[in-house]
């Protein structure tokens, strides 16, 4: 992989702007990453077209000039605190020593201008990255801007500083007037970005930077259009109501969670009833027999089946099974989303069965892996006369037939799965990995691992696609299992990917 590249949107050298990955990303809700290490201009025009490409395909072109000086302001002064890094280690100064700091700084700016290839080179050799991260998140734009330098005290107590005062301005022309400390040239930048941010409509929790003890994150988070976000809830609604009119689940399935929630009903009850239906049955023996259960011999007898797994697995087995017989499996586009179900199901039952050793918590992770992208399921079951039911709807409300597009093609599924699932009477727990599988920071707090892991497991069925690179995983839920290298998912990933095809399930 060349040192300054793009991940899903493009590579070097060429530097192509991939519009249709773009879209997809938006749709789907994956991250969108260009990293580079040494911000050639080559990759600063890159990032421009890149940024411009995905407010268009939001609808948000008049944020474009704001956004992209924004953006800009942050690479370079990401990479500033990169260069700063390796200049201050060739001197022989600690940056994190207050009286290094402050002598180091006195020529830092001459300095590394007048050298500045050398200093790049350190930093690639260091592997000091710049990256800038896009991704739409529910009903906001999140933009962030990392690199791997922490931010020390002193450079925290003056990002502070800039902040504080970029408050007390109404204009540009204020802030030019006054005079503002440029040491390290980012003072006045910092300023302009805050205002330019207030002009456009955003507070003061719009822009956020942040340090931890790997990186420092500076984040825009930018609220999707009031209107457009007042369509896409309104279609999601309609397509609700829409989806909540089709057969419920099976009578069977419905008289077994009859019986498990009767405090009369006895084990052998509740076998007989799973045994009357024989694809229940199968998939009750497939589950006790994978290799999740480590049986030393096969299990033939459903009431042994049903003992097994428990009260808890089969209210579990009941929902995945249920919503796939409701929204079926009938098509090869069904197939593929199932298929990518199961596995995420298996991949994240095995996260928490090595990494986690939490018995409370593997058939909840194992169901929740499984209906995951319920929402992206529930459109690929609309049936023509809905369709036309929908599109009517749009017209008569004039909602933008973009906005069903959109959402036909995976946009806010995590939201209208969970949606679906709520009418549905599902649990609170997985209503939540439904909807927070590709946010996992906006988590509830009780549901933290759960949704951790779901979202782990579907970004390794991604991985293992193609659709993304390592970079795109969110730090979280990676630290949270104290995953930290690229090598160490690749090896994880070969002996899932091995475990999940031995279980023979596609």
């Amino acid at each position: 992989m060349n040192n300054e590249r793009s991940s899903a949107v493009g590579s070097a050298p060429e530097l192509v702007v991939d519009e249709e990955k773009i879209k997809k990303a938006i749709q789907s809700g994956l991250p969108l990453t260009i990293t580079t290490y040494t911000l050639p201009k080559e990759i600063e025009i890159y990032i421009e077209q890149v940024v411009d490409a995905f407010l268009r395909h939001m609808n948000q072109l008049k944020l474009k000039d704001y956004i992209i000086y924004c953006v800009q302001e942050l690479v370079v002064n990401a990479k500033k605190a990169n260069t700063k890094r390796v200049f201050f280690t060739e001197r022989g100064l600690n940056i994190n020593n207050e009286k290094d700091y402050a002598a180091g700084m006195v020529d830092f700016k001459e300095e590394t201008i007048g050298n500045i290839q050398h200093y790049l080179k350190l930093q690639k050799e260091k592997g000091l990255y710049i990256k800038v991260v896009l991704q739409v998140k529910r009903n906001t734009i999140n933009i962030e801007i990392r690199n791997n330098s922490t931010a020390n005290k002193m450079e925290q107590l003056r990002i502070q500083d800039k902040m504080a005062r970029s408050r007390q301005y109404d204009s540009m022309e204020d802030a030019f007037s006054s005079v503002l400390d440029d040491s390290e040239g980012a003072g006045l930048g910092l300023v302009i970005l805050v205002l330019m941010l207030k002009k456009i409509g955003l507070n003061d929790d719009a822009f956020t930077i942040k340090s931890t003890d790997k990186c420092t994150i500076a984040s825009i988070s930018i609220p999707l259009d009031q209107a457009m976000i007042e369509n896409i809830s309104v279609l999601s609604d309609e397509i609700v109501q829409n989806i909540n009119s089709l057969p419920q689940f099976p009578e069977n399935v419905l008289h077994i969670q009859r019986l498990i929630n009767d405090p009369s009903s006895d084990m052998p009850t509740i076998a007989r009833q799973i045994s009357i239906d024989p694809a229940l049955t199968a998939d009750l023996l497939k589950i006790v027999n994978s290799a999740q259960y480590m049986l030393s011999k096969k299990v033939e007898n459903i009431s042994d089946a049903v003992k097994m797994i428990g009260i808890k697995g089969i209210k579990n087995l009941l929902y995945s099974y249920g919503t796939q017989k409701v929204l079926g499996d009938d098509t090869v586009d069904k197939k593929k989303l199932w298929e990518h179900s199961y596995r995420t199901a298996f991949y994240a039952y095995n996260l928490i069965k090595n990494f986690k050793n939490d018995n409370n918590l593997l058939e909840d992770v194992y169901v929740s892996g499984i209906l995951h992208d319920m929402g992206k399921i529930i459109f690929s079951n609309v049936r023509p006369e809905l369709l036309n039911k929908i599109k009517g709807f749009c017209s008569d409300k004039n909602v933008p037939a973009s906005t069903f597009e959109d959402l036909s093609a995976g946009m806010n599924h995590a939201e209208l799965g969970a949606l679906i699932a709520e009418k549905w009477n599902f649990p609170d727990k997985l209503v939540a990995a439904i909807r927070y599988h590709h946010d996992p920071e906006a988590a509830p707090k009780a549901c933290k691992d759960l949704v951790d892991t779901v979202y782990l497991a579907n970004m390794f069925c991604e991985y293992e696609n193609g659709n993304i690179n390592f970079d795109q995983f969110d730090q979280g839920p990676m630290e949270n299992y104290k995953f930290n290298s690229k090598k160490q998912i690749d090896a994880l990933l070969e002996r899932l990917s091995r475990g999940f095809m031995r279980e023979g399930q596609f």
